[in-house]
């Protein structure tokens, strides 16, 4: 078996297909291996592939008129990249910049042919769609972020739903991806820790009550 097609095994997206079927998307895709903090493509551009994270770890986010870098949301691996508002084109639109945090493995796959061998025979539609929805879900918790929540509720928020990303990053990184002072971070850490919601063992924190910390952005706290 060819290293390309054991790729295209370790994605759950391809799960259900036989190996006919895993053999036609090993002949439309390709692997590519980006490096650390390379750039996988720019808001605005346009592409006819659809990219999936074998491996790694790729950040999203947007530039706005001051040149200021708005993180949006992290993909994992074993995820669908790509943002996708059509399939009436095989041209995709990006709506924002995506980078590889760390080398990545990406599993890149041609779009018109993806639609016309699988898509149009009713094959990986659903998955498709549950790739979609989850976009969707990512966006809808980057307006409450932005728009809704409090430095608690985001802070508390990132700790249920990212506590692995939380605690490999440096504290000055989470507060630029959640837009709060190093100090508002610090203070909101503390008092979840005073009220045993938290606990913080050699800067890695500890959830001790996540009915509690979900209750800090669901607005019964």
């Amino acid at each position: 078996m060819n290293e390309k097609l054991n790729y295209i095994k370790e994605l759950s997206f391809f799960n259900s297909l036989d190996d006919e079927k895993l053999k036609i998307i090993d002949s439309i895709s390709k692997i590519t291996t980006y490096a650390k903090n390379s750039i996988l493509y720019y808001e605005n551009d346009t592409n006819n592939k659809i990219f999936f994270l074998v491996s790694g770890l790729i950040k999203v986010y947007k530039i706005d008129k001051f040149g200021n870098e708005i993180f949006l949301y992290y993909i994992y691996k074993d995820s669908l990249i790509s943002e996708l508002t059509t399939l009436s084109s095989d041209m995709i639109y990006c709506f924002s910049n995506a980078e590889p945090v760390e080398e990545s493995i990406i599993l890149e796959v041609d779009f018109s042919e993806f639609k016309k061998e699988f898509l149009s025979k009713n094959i990986l539609n659903n998955e498709f769609i549950n790739e979609i929805l989850t976009k969707t879900h990512q966006l809808h918790c980057v307006v409450n972020r932005e728009l809704v929540f409090d430095a608690t509720a985001k802070v508390a928020f990132t700790l249920c739903n990212d506590l692995k990303m939380f605690n490999s990053l440096k504290r000055h990184e989470i507060s630029f991806m959640l837009h709060i002072q190093p100090e508002t971070l610090s203070r909101v850490l503390n008092k979840l820790k005073r009220n045993s919601i938290i606990d913080i063992e050699n800067s890695n924190v500890i959830i001790l009550n996540k009915e509690m910390l979900k209750s800090a952005y669901k607005g019964n706290m």
